[in-house]
């Protein structure tokens, strides 16, 4: 069996606020820390059920969190930035199934430091449907046909993946309090939780069916502001609906999608406000 796990930084357990996500705050290097034997509980749990294959992303961020030098010698880690696929480079049909870890609600819902992509970011669509960071990748891997069959994070992460994806392994691995606060479990007993959840997942891994990205989808990009839409509409393709902060992209399908998607957050992470 051949895996791929996308790990973020936000749901990993213990980990509450922005002191320990962004990497000039002090407690960042905790998190990668913690980050780094998360994705080794779960590494060791599927190799237990006869996983040869693990590739790691490191979806966080500059994505070179993950200290190599610490991390199962059996896995192999894809990390840096830029990445054309971002939090899911380097998959293709030749995976078995998919794992997302340290996952988070998207924009504008309840969770912990819940967002997509940028805090630039209102909220996402494909077509009409409502999405975040953990739809978009799941997406991304049904259209090679790969099924997403756990996904770890604070509860709310475990709830949308639960709305999204039919018989999901949803790993809840803390409880949100407010945006910036959480009752969590102890890295010791989140481990067991981990361990045990991911063997099962793998385990019934025939029970999820990949979940498969619509014909020609419709980006649609909400941003907090107009200047946000501006800079974004700037990418061929794009127009801003009118009266909102909406930017539409139509893509000839999802991977494009996904580009657009890519292109047009870095875009408007340009904005200016003086």
């Amino acid at each position: 069996m051949k895996l791929y796990v996308s790990m973020d930084m936000e749901g990993i357990t213990g980990v509450p606020d922005e002191t320990f996500v962004a990497s000039s705050m002090h407690n960042y290097e905790r998190s990668r820390k913690m980050m780094t034997e998360e994705a080794n509980v779960v590494i060791r749990a599927a190799i237990a059920q006869g996983c040869l294959e693990i590739i790691v992303n490191d979806s966080h961020s500059k994505m070179n969190n993950l200290l190599i030098e610490d991390l199962h010698e059996d896995a192999q880690l894809i990390t840096g930035d830029v990445k054309p696929f971002s939090m899911m480079h380097g998959l293709d049909a030749s995976y078995d199934a998919a794992i997302f870890v340290g996952y988070h609600a998207r924009a504008g819902t309840f969770g912990v430091m819940s967002h997509t992509m940028i805090h630039a970011v209102r909220t996402m669509y494909i077509n009409d449907h409502e999405i975040g960071e953990m739809g978009l990748n799941a997406y991304l891997a049904g259209f090679y046909g790969v099924p997403i069959i756990a996904v770890a994070g604070d509860d709310q992460a475990a709830k949308e993946a639960s709305e999204l994806i039919p018989n999901v392994t949803a790993i809840a691995v803390k409880e949100t309090i407010s945006r910036s606060s959480v009752k969590s479990l102890t890295p010791k007993k989140s481990a067991q939780l981990l361990t045990e959840k991911i063997t099962e997942a793998v385990q019934n891994r025939h029970l999820v069916v990949p979940l498969i990205p619509p014909d020609k989808p419709v980006l649609r990009i909400e941003f907090a502001n107009f200047g946000q839409a501006e800079w974004a509409s700037l990418m061929p393709g794009t127009k801003i609906e009118a009266g909102t902060t909406v930017v539409r992209f139509q893509a000839k399908d999802i991977l494009e999608a996904y580009q657009a998607m890519l292109v047009m957050t870095e875009l408007a992470m340009l904005t200016k406000f003086s």
